[in-house]
């Protein structure tokens, strides 16, 4: 028989499954984006179909083959599919957002009101998040299993604790942070050095996967420009300088995220003494200490997993951070009980529907098109060229740029019922485009790829230059330079919101 606490756990993971799914219920069949029909994905589908832990049919890098071992073995159960797998993607964020529930609790115990409500409110509300729930990446279920290993953690359940970690790196290679903050503070702070010694295991099985991916590769990384991109340029100083400012921007700011600093700021006693409640003088010294603790451990986790995308990775995605998310909300929700109720309310209120408003605003500024629901118009665009096409030039070869290369390519995907032929171009500003041999190519499609600061606050020449530098930003050839320069004309546009898609034919 389940205990009285199973079942309240069972309900609020039930719960919170049925908000998750109601929430995404529009987009449940949507086709792939980006990264998952450029890596994942297919990933995956290569283990499914070949038993490939290293990818063939997309090229190999550095990434673990957990959540592709995890998606081929439900696709074994149920079939593969799109529904299939952003369903699957749902339940690891339900699992996450349950521990994250139970993280909230854990950490503000002794803080007046329910602010591990707040904190999963904040959570599920997040735009990065609400995306990252139903996209086949790396990033969610990495937060799923850091939340798990933490809790075992602060439950002293290390030899679980060091299991979960080994699961964790196997996920996302980034995670290892999370083990060494743990082996750590069982070495420095408890002077457990039997405990300690099991959170050798994570770095273990990275290391075994390395080596299985430079035999499979040649590569440690799976691929030198991978290396080149993530590791060798992301530490030049000026790269570094501007991903920090990110990092710090979009923890501490952005989506509202500033109201919850401001919570921070006021209500730091509760991080530095949980039991600051009239019933704190309750508590034993002992109790104080151990609260204390809790939140120095979760703090070292997210700082360490900040720093660590800080320093690698060329993109400075933002959905890097989704595993810091549980503990950053579970402060701002707990510092924020320092409040009058009347303010507590007002503040997480404001905090919530501006994380909701994230979801549909559009910041002025370059941003990945993942980070909210412009990843969904982009998707639809590509979809409905691809119908296009499909309907009305089947057999045309079409020159484009990835993804939507890829998209054409394979059914699989969600855009295509059959492959289309389909060329690479090396993108889409004018020299590039210039590289194609007209005399091959039937269709053009060019689309927006990358967002344009042409017009906006920011096109100024040292942010240009610097995009130019570190991004390799060039802006994308106007419709009147495709028809002088190249000899295409344009047959069809579409737009969703600041979303376009075009088509051309060589003109006659």
């Amino acid at each position: 028989m389940l205990s009285r606490r199973a079942w309240s756990l069972l309900l609020f993971f039930l719960a919170f499954a049925a908000l998750l799914v109601a929430i995404h219920l529009p987009y449940l069949k949507l086709p792939f984006f980006w990264d998952e029909l450029g890596q994942f994905v297919p990933a995956s589908l290569d283990l499914y179909h070949d038993g490939a832990w290293v990818p063939h049919s997309t090229t190999p890098n550095v990434h673990p083959p957990g959540l592709m071992a995890v998606l081929a073995a439900v696709w074994q159960v149920f079939g593969y599919s799109i529904l299939v797998t952003r369903l699957t993607m749902l339940v690891i964020a339900t699992v996450g957002v349950t521990l994250a529930f139970l993280l909230a609790i854990r950490l503000s115990r002794g803080a007046t009101g329910a602010p591990a409500f707040a904190a999963v409110l904040f959570l599920v509300a997040s735009p990065i998040f609400y995306t990252q729930s139903m996209m086949a990446q790396l990033d969610m279920p990495a937060m799923t299993v850091t939340v798990l290993a933490l809790l075992l953690f602060l439950n002293r359940r290390y030899a679980a604790c060091a299991l979960s970690c080994t699961a964790l790196v196997l996920v996302k290679e980034t995670a290892i942070t999370t083990p060494l903050v743990f082996a750590i503070w069982l070495l420095i702070r408890e002077r457990r050095v039997r405990e300690a010694f099991y959170f050798t295991a994570p770095a273990l099985a990275l290391g075994a996967w390395l080596m299985v991916l430079r035999h499979a590769t040649g590569h440690w990384l799976g691929n030198a420009e991978f290396a080149q991109y993530n590791v060798g340029k992301s530490l030049h100083p000026l790269h570094l300088l501007f991903a920090l400012g990110m990092r710090i921007y979009y923890l501490f700011i952005s989506n509202g995220h500033i109201i919850g600093s401001v919570a921070l700021f006021a209500g730091w006693r509760v991080l530095r003494s949980p039991g600051h409640d009239r019933d704190s003088s309750k508590k034993t010294p002992d109790a104080r200490r151990a609260a204390h603790d809790d939140w120095r451990i979760a703090g070292l986790v997210a700082f360490a997993q900040v720093a660590i995308v800080t320093l690698f990775g060329g993109a400075i995605l933002d959905r890097y951070l989704v595993p810091v998310l549980p503990i950053l909300y579970a402060a701002m929700a707990a510092a924020a009980t320092v409040y009058p109720v009347s303010w507590q309310w007002a503040s997480q209120t404001a905090m919530a529907g501006l994380l909701v408003l994230g979801w549909f605003w559009n910041p002025p500024y370059p941003y990945p098109y993942e980070d909210n629901l412009t990843m969904v118009e982009f998707v639809k665009l590509q979809k409905e060229a691809a119908n296009y096409i499909e309907a009305y030039a089947p057999d045309k070869r079409v020159a484009t740029v990835w993804p939507l290369t890829e998209a054409l390519r394979e059914p699989a995907f969600g855009y295509v019922e059959r492959p289309i032929h389909e060329i690479q171009a090396a993108g889409f500003h004018l020299e590039q485009l210039a590289g194609l041999d007209r005399s091959q190519v039937d269709l053009l499609v060019v689309f927006s790829n990358i967002w344009n600061i042409q017009g906006h606050a920011i096109d100024l020449p040292v942010i240009r230059d610097f995009l130019r530098t570190h991004f390799d930003y060039h802006p994308q050839a106007t419709p009147e330079e495709i028809r002088a320069g190249l000899g295409y004309v344009r047959i069809l546009r579409r737009e969703r919101g600041e979303q376009w898609i075009e088509i051309y034919i060589p003109e006659r």
